[in-house]
């Protein structure tokens, strides 16, 4: 049995202090969420001692696990020299010179702090750039937490509108009417409706954004003749295309646009790109990033921050990133194909509806066998599961698994034995769930 005596005391004192006792609404766990303790390369171990393999990573930033010993030596060495500054460093510099080497849209850089302020800058560029203001992205597309990117991400059926051009839905209580009007919905994968959208608002179209692996950080993969439309699209009628790469950078040496052969015009960047510690980027085509340039007079756009490219996340990030050899990308793959196929087994040998998906160090165990191509799709067939999914976190928690409803998300410290561990949890709380 789960031990929780510890985590329970300090749910009671969160209680009094922060909004119904959390500060990240993907941490809410019933009763009372686990609290970690320390964490050592795939593994963390919570205040009342249960220690788990993490298959969350702080949803994918912690790609070399917790701990890894040149990066916690790494951090004591800059943080003894210098935190944060209003001058500029050298490991802004060496990041920025990884970026560019590595990612093919990337000709320049510019540094923030988290993915969410790398989307609102991009969508600044894209503005700057075109004159023009509004925005398209995905429906049901997550692109952080800035309120005229998240409208639409988790919209309820009864609010969908037309499938061919969907209505954008506030997702925060109090978002303007006049800021939803700035944006634009694409059906995801429907090559018809969403070209013939682009071309009817391309005059007041500034940019499309997506995330170029998964919809929601889910189950929703854009197809490479979507991406290749949306290239061929924006690139004739001048609208901008961002790649969000916060989330799918991991999986390749060249990013996820690498991977599938189509180049943006701007990308996003976090998580990775820090090493474990708070950054976001955008990079992009000398010709946008010219917004940025003082050289000329007053910039196009202005943007700067207190902790805006500290020596602590760059210096970090270029190293975590350096450690992200082409061949600790082939392991991270191998892991995972590794699990998926042991996933699959298990799937096949207790009879389990569904099928299991992913890629390079994504990986995913599906409980539905109806298509998922789109967001209204997704919500219809994923529909009545959530209390399953729930139910199978919590198992696979109690077998020593840290997931985020099923979901696995592969770390450079993981072993052959951890995946075939976490293939014999799976198999074990699969059985409970369905006993």
């Amino acid at each position: 049995m789960t031990a929780t005596a510890a985590s329970a005391g300090l749910f009671a004192r969160a209680q009094t202090v922060l909004p119904s006792g959390y500060t990240r609404h993907l941490a809410v766990t019933k009763p009372h969420p686990q609290y970690a303790a320390h964490g050592e390369g795939c593994w963390i171990t919570d205040v009342d001692g249960n220690r788990r393999i993490d298959f969350i990573n702080n949803f994918a930033a912690l790609i070399h696990g917790h701990a890894h010993p040149a990066i916690t030596q790494l951090i004591a060495e800059q943080s003894s020299r210098l935190l944060c500054s209003i001058l500029p460093s050298e490991w802004e510099v060496k990041l920025a010179e990884l970026l560019v080497e590595r990612i093919p849209s990337v000709e320049q850089v510019r540094f923030m702090n988290t993915g969410t302020e790398a989307v609102m800058l991009a969508v600044k560029v894209a503005r700057a750039h075109t004159g023009r203001s509004k925005i398209a992205k995905m429906e049901g597309g997550y692109h952080g937490q800035f309120d005229l990117i998240e409208a639409s991400f988790q919209p309820p059926p009864d609010r969908w509108g037309d499938p061919a051009r969907p209505t954008p839905v506030a997702h925060s209580v109090g978002t303007p009417q006049s800021l939803l009007d700035e944006l634009i919905l694409l059906p995801l994968n429907d090559l018809e409706h969403s070209r013939a959208r682009l071309r009817a608002e391309a005059s007041q179209l500034a940019a499309v954004i997506i995330d170029p692996y998964r919809l929601q950080l889910g189950l929703v993969e854009p197809t490479r003749e979507y991406l290749t439309m949306l290239r061929e699209e924006t690139a004739r009628l001048g609208i901008v295309l961002i790649f969000d790469e916060v989330f799918c950078l991991r999986t390749s040496y060249h990013g996820t646009q690498g991977a599938v052969g189509v180049t943006p015009d701007l990308t996003t960047m976090g998580k990775i790109i820090g090493g474990g510690l708070p950054i976001g980027a955008v990079g992009g085509k000398r010709e946008l990033m010219t917004v940025f340039d003082v050289d000329r007079g007053d910039p196009k756009v202005k943007q700067s921050g207190t902790f805006t490219a500290n020596p602590l996340s760059t210096a970090v990030g270029y190293l975590g990133m350096s450690l992200l050899t082409p061949a600790a990308f082939d392991d991270l793959a191998a892991k995972g194909e590794r699990l998926r196929e042991g996933l699959e087994r298990v799937r096949k040998d207790l009879g389990i509806v569904g099928r299991v998906e992913g890629r390079a160090s994504f990986s995913s165990l599906v409980m539905t066998d109806l298509p998922t191509r789109n967001y209204r799709e997704l919500a219809i067939a994923m529909a009545g599961l959530g209390e399953k999914l729930v139910t199978y976190q919590k198992l696979l928690a109690a077998e020593g698994v840290l997931t985020m409803r099923g979901g696995f998300i592969g770390s450079t410290p993981m072993t052959d034995d951890d995946i075939d561990f976490t293939i014999a949890a799976v198999r074990r709380a699969l059985v409970k769930l369905h006993a």
